[in-house]
């Protein structure tokens, strides 16, 4: 256990500030989604295309493919999230639950880009990255990927798929040498706990308030 508090204590002293930013406009665009607050995209634009550096850099290029479509994601999103009805002026994108097909679609979705990115990585193991963890890598990103689809179009289950990427990010990160990330990533799993449990009562509040 005193190796582990060690190695992490050991990290934090090593973080870049690059890193150190990353990690802070992470944390603070998460905060902003849960909120669903606009500032969500500038805040993760920053946040995203750090990462992209960063990812080359340790060779989690599976992480990498994901920070640039949260770039690209980031963007579309922040048009959805603008929309306004001409008629009342009021936001035309609101939080929604996904149905029984939409729910498939998602899970289809997860298991085709994991088995994409998978295969690269492996490819990519033997060929030009030793280093990469093609399961480990597939699983944060494939989910990341979800997580982010859904997000743009404010879906309650986008946090659903944004825990399952936190929990895997946290060992992946912390084996690369980016301990703060890694910390990173243990706060933002408790947000997107909070996030999932803020858009589901925000979701059911709007379904009850239609039917009434």
């Amino acid at each position: 256990m005193s190796s582990i508090l060690e190695s992490i204590y050991n990290g934090l002293v090593q973080t870049t500030w690059i890193e150190a930013i990353a990690v802070i406009s992470g944390i603070v665009s998460v905060w902003y989604s849960r909120k669903e607050n606009i500032l969500v995209f500038p805040t993760g634009l920053l946040n995203t295309t750090i990462y992209i550096y960063l990812s080359f850099k340790g060779h989690l290029l599976g992480e990498a493919s994901v920070n640039l479509y949260y770039t690209i994601m980031s963007l579309y999103g922040w048009y959805l999230w603008t929309r306004k009805n001409q008629t009342n002026q009021e936001f035309i994108l609101q939080i929604t639950n996904s149905n029984t097909k939409e729910r498939i679609q998602q899970f289809l979705f997860f298991a085709g880009v994991y088995a994409i990115i998978y295969f690269a990585l492996v490819y990519v193991k033997q060929s030009f990255a030793p280093e990469a963890i093609p399961w480990a890598d597939a699983l944060a990103s494939a989910s990341a990927y979800t997580a982010m689809w859904l997000m743009a179009k404010k879906k309650v289950e986008s946090w659903f798929w944004w825990v399952l990427t936190n929990i895997a990010s946290i060992p992946l990160y912390f084996i690369k040498g980016y301990t703060f990330t890694s910390v990173q990533f243990i706060v933002l799993l408790i947000l997107a706990i909070a996030g999932w449990i803020e858009w589901s009562r925000k979701a059911n509040n709007a379904k009850n308030l239609n039917q009434a």
